[in-house]
């Protein structure tokens, strides 16, 4: 059974992201995930009425995937 902090850890990841808050985290401008949401290259976004946000385990799914592409290419 999960502990105390694990839980509360567990649902503020549940919450969803708007984008400046995972600009923040990945250390790059809003626009940015905007043209890459554009591109479909970044993370997966959702559309909640017109705005856009994000789960912290696609953003995190994301962010591993990038970590495995070949940087001595």
């Amino acid at each position: 059974m999960p502990n105390r902090s694990e839980q509360s850890s567990t649902r503020e990841r549940d919450v969803l992201a708007s984008p400046a808050e995972v600009a923040a985290h990945l250390g790059v401008p809003v626009k940015t995930l905007y043209q890459w949401k554009y591109r479909g290259t970044g993370p997966a976004a959702l559309k909640v009425g017109r705005h856009l946000r994000y789960r912290w385990h696609d953003v995190d799914a994301w962010l591993d995937r990038q970590a495995a592409y070949n940087l001595t290419a």
